[in-house]
């Protein structure tokens, strides 16, 4: 088995001594004959991702990964936020080994609850380890100047811990690394054995390619996005430095290349004369061995595949003189489509020229469309060729390429394009073995290379294509399944550097998640307790950043963007907090109140964590049953709270502002403003109003004790058993289990969202108690509503089955 692809199929599954040397950084101990050193920056989130990409998800049918999930047995419990480093090397067998190398803390590696599990010490003359052995597969381990470095057996574990001096090469290259990359992959094609390809035809093997690759990998659900560099640092051996002091031109082979082919290859240059001489060098000629003036004005050259069938296609700045190179080779064999096609005498001219990247030498016809010159053996390919373009059914045509577009640069060195069958082919080359997964659905992969000094950068795009929508549809834009079950509605909330929003929802084991709006997740935090009520988004340094401000039983947490607590948060609280944090903003000027409910009690603090002096009301009669609300009726402000038997209307500083006339037994139904007044319900189902004098009334309007509502200022929306009241309209439904309903009031538009429970479905009307085109839909919780993206179609997010969330487009 090929083992360049253990550090592919080994990220899959990641789903005591002491020394006088001072060596405090985990990448201080990367062995110096790593092949791969993987640094992932947030290993619950990384596992949580190649759960969920549809391709990697695939992979775990084939036998490397099956063979492979034992190996990975023990990586796979570690607990920690901090960087990991994954090593692998090959040892004197030949066998591939690996380290994991990260700083120690005590709840790094928890295994004591596992089965099958078998801790021993293992002392040698100068060390003692730590072997841990998880179904039949062993971790040795130490502690290191407060880094834990484990390995997959003892030897690699001793010349890991015993390095006498870091590599510097390896460590600055990895530091270089994005900052926000989940992982980063290095391939330290020095000490690489194998030959890995560079792109999905590669014949000429990574080894003649570059020295180094520092790859940051993007996994999304449908997608994964690879950026970085490759460097060279010998001019001579190295295949990339062929473009040395050349300017990548724009890739413009996809405007000609049949939608219907298996991909092409192109490379740019400006200057053909410093390409050759480079070359040259390369292949260590004095001269290539034609010499001609077909390109001198070419500034991108590449290669069409199609079959067995292949078309060199050369892109010529200068149509004329391109032609006029071309002169003794003008007679016509046949016309196709209005378009001459020619005899060509000279087939093995571009090998000749630009081998490694074109090794066909039976190029004996050609035609010219545009300013393309399309060199091949085969009439049938070159009639595809003039027909795609005529047809504008050219991969540049294609939707499913324009997407891709967005992800890559115009200008690229270096530019590989394959359909599912190169896709097929690469993963099969380097995992030794054929896949039976369907990969259709990958219709365009693409790899760049653009040099730029003494580096290239690399781009690289794995995407699946997504079916265009229907208008007025409703499409599923991913279903993301988490680790453990669900415990919350999902919401969104809002990204301040995208202006768009994410996803935040809590799992059964308290662990919060945020992801983005294509389905990645983005970080998981482990919390004290289980999230009471929605979360809110503060600005609390006033400088566009939000972060996120919510309770649990014990704790009042405030979480940047990258889920890091915010100091002085989380505030820790013995006694239970029994009501959903309050986040009151009177002037929306970004001055936050933080109410804690605690049973009776109200404790209010500023968002820097300190209580606020000057709030003097302490505790109701009676448990508060709601959130304590702020209303603001037009330079006063109303701070509510409502326990089973009173309505407090107060003053900012707590003191009361409405005296009641009349007070009721109040249901735990939220207060509203609606149609200027005061609007709860009561427990037997009435309507209560009350106006800023203190005036009360109480209207039945159909209502049993089992029943919610909510408002705007305007529409009132109630449910109660199977009867949904819209304004004034009230719809029979079938019987279930119903949520409570929601309304949304996004682009003039109101929309009122219920989801039956019991049959899963999710319901959504307009203002006039019509139901949206294709409603219901599948769901299994209520909804969150809003337009998430840059388009202008909405989006609902969802609980599916018990351990995955839904988003939806409304098309």
């Amino acid at each position: 088995m090929k083992s360049h692809l253990y550090f592919l199929s080994i990220i899959l599954l990641i789903t005591s001594c002491k020394t006088d040397r001072n060596l405090k950084q985990p990448s201080d101990f990367i062995p110096e004959n790593a092949t791969y050193i993987l640094k992932v920056s947030n290993l619950e989130s990384l596992k949580s991702n190649l759960n969920n990409n549809d391709l990697l998800k695939k992979t775990s049918e084939t036998n490397v990964y099956k063979k492979l999930s034992n190996i990975a047995s023990p990586i796979q419990h570690f607990n920690t936020n901090d960087d990991v480093l994954l090593c692998f090397a090959n040892d004197t067998n030949d066998s591939l080994q690996y380290s994991i190398i990260t700083k120690y803390h005590p709840s790094l590696f928890n295994i004591d609850s596992l089965p099958d599990i078998k801790v021993e010490t293992v002392k040698t003359k100068s060390n003692t380890y730590r072997k841990t052995t998880i179904n039949n597969e062993t971790l040795y381990s130490v502690i290191k100047d407060s880094i834990f470095i484990g390995a997959s057996n003892k030897d690699f574990l001793e010349q890991t811990i015993n390095i006498k001096k870091p590599n510097q090469e390896l460590v600055s290259l990895l530091d270089s690394s994005g900052n926000n990359s989940q992982l980063s992959v290095l391939i330290n094609n020095k000490q690489n054995k194998e030959t890995l390809q560079t792109t999905l035809n590669d014949t000429t093997g990574l080894r003649n390619f570059t020295n180094y690759f520092l790859l940051d990998v993007d996994l999304q659900q449908d997608d994964i996005f690879i950026n970085g560099i490759t460097k060279a640092t010998d001019s001579t051996k190295s295949l990339i430095n062929v473009f040395k002091n050349t300017k990548p031109q724009e890739n413009q082979l996809a405007n000609i290349t049949p939608a219907n082919s298996d991909g092409f290859l192109s490379f740019t240059f400006d200057n053909y004369n410093t390409l050759k001489q480079n070359l040259q060098h390369f292949h260590k000629k004095d001269s290539l061995q034609s010499n001609t003036l077909l390109f001198d004005n070419v500034i991108e050259t590449g290669v069409i595949y199609y079959g067995n069938d292949q078309a060199v296609v050369l892109n010529s700045l200068d149509k004329t003189s391109t032609q006029d190179a071309l002169s003794e080779n003008e007679l016509e064999i046949e016309t196709y489509r209005q378009v001459p096609i020619y005899s060509f005498n000279k087939p093995e001219l571009f090998y000749e020229n630009f081998t490694p990247f074109i090794n066909y030498k039976s190029a004996t016809k050609y035609c010219i469309i545009d300013t393309f010159f399309i060199f091949s053996d085969s009439i049938e390919l070159l009639q595809n060729i003039i027909a795609s373009h005529q047809n504008s059914t050219t991969l540049n045509d294609r939707s499913y390429y324009d997407n891709i577009k967005s992800r890559i640069t115009d200008e690229a060195s270096l530019m590989f394009v394959s359909n599912n069958v190169g896709l097929k082919t690469f993963i099969e080359t380097h995992i030794g073995e054929s896949i039976g997964f369907n990969l259709d659905n990958y219709k365009s992969t693409v790899i760049q290379y653009i040099y730029d000094s003494n580096f290239s950068h690399v781009n690289a795009v794995i995407q699946k294509g997504k079916t265009k929508a229907v208008e007025n549809s409703i499409s599923e834009s991913f279903s993301l399944k988490l680790s453990n079950n669900i415990l919350n509605t999902p919401q969104f909330v809002t990204n301040h550097l995208t202006h768009g929003k994410d996803i935040v929802v809590q799992d059964i084991k308290n662990n919060l998640y945020l992801i983005s709006n294509t389905g990645k997740v983005l970080w998981k935090k482990q919390l004290d307790g289980a999230v009471l009520g929605k979360i809110e988004q503060i600005d609390m340094y006033k400088n566009g950043r939000l972060q996120l401000a919510f309770a649990t039983p014990n704790r009042v947490y405030v979480l940047d963007r990258n889920g890091k607590d915010v100091s002085p948060f989380p505030l820790k609280f013995n006694d239970n907090i029994t009501q959903p944090l309050s986040v009151f903003d009177y002037d929306n000027n970004r001055n936050y109140r933080l109410l804690i409910t605690q049973g009776k009690n109200i404790l209010m603090y500023d968002d820097a964590g300190k209580t606020v002096k000057g709030f003097t009301y302490k505790n109701a009669d009676d448990v508060i049953n709601h959130q304590p609300q702020h209303i603001r009726i037009g330079r006063k402000d109303y701070i509510l709270v409502k326990t089973d038997n009173k309505l407090h209307i107060l003053d900012r500083t707590g003191k009361t502002r409405v005296q009641l006339k009349n007070n009721y037994s109040y249901s735990s139904e939220a207060v509203y403003l609606y149609n200027g007044k005061f609007t709860t319900t009561s427990k037997n189902g009435a309507l209560i109003t009350i106006d800023t004098q203190g005036n009360t009334a109480s209207q039945n309007i159909n209502l049993t004790d089992l029943h919610h509502i909510t408002s705007t200022s305007k529409t009132l929306v109630a449910q109660s058993e199977n009867k949904l009241t819209i304004k004034s309209k009230t719809l029979e439904m079938d019987y279930g289990n119903y949520s409570k309903p929601e309304i949304y009031y996004i682009n003039d538009k109101i929309y009122v969202a219920i989801t039956d429970l019991q049959s899963k479905k999710i319901y959504l009307f307009d203002s006039q108690a019509k139901s949206i085109s294709n409603f219901p839909v599948y769901g299994n919780s209520k909804i969150e509503l809003d337009n998430i993206d840059s388009d202008r179609n909405l989006e609902f997010v969802t609980k599916g089955d018990d351990n995955s969330i839904l988003l939806y487009q409304i098309n």
